[in-house]
């Protein structure tokens, strides 16, 4: 397949309203153009704006196994001197 057929496929996919097949054929044509071969691009999603922490591929941060969260200050007091 190249990309026109792709192009042609995708188009036909929006015009019949099925979305996720036409944003899966221009996920495969965005790597024909960046150089790769098909790529299985089923198992992808596209990371939502505000949902990931900065420099991580992971959505929501999880605590590494046997982490307890440490105990808050008692506030009465905090900053006293003995």
């Amino acid at each position: 397949m190249d990309i026109e057929d792709l192009r042609r496929q995708m188009e036909a996919a929006a015009a019949a309203m099925d979305f996720e097949t036409a944003s899966r054929l221009r996920d495969q044509i965005s790597v024909l153009r960046g150089g790769g071969d098909v790529a299985d691009t089923a198992g992808l999603t596209r990371q939502q704006p505000g949902a990931m922490g900065l420099g991580t591929s992971q959505q929501r941060m999880t605590p590494p196994p046997g982490w307890v969260k440490p105990k808050k200050p008692d506030p009465m007091t905090k900053g006293r001197k003995r």
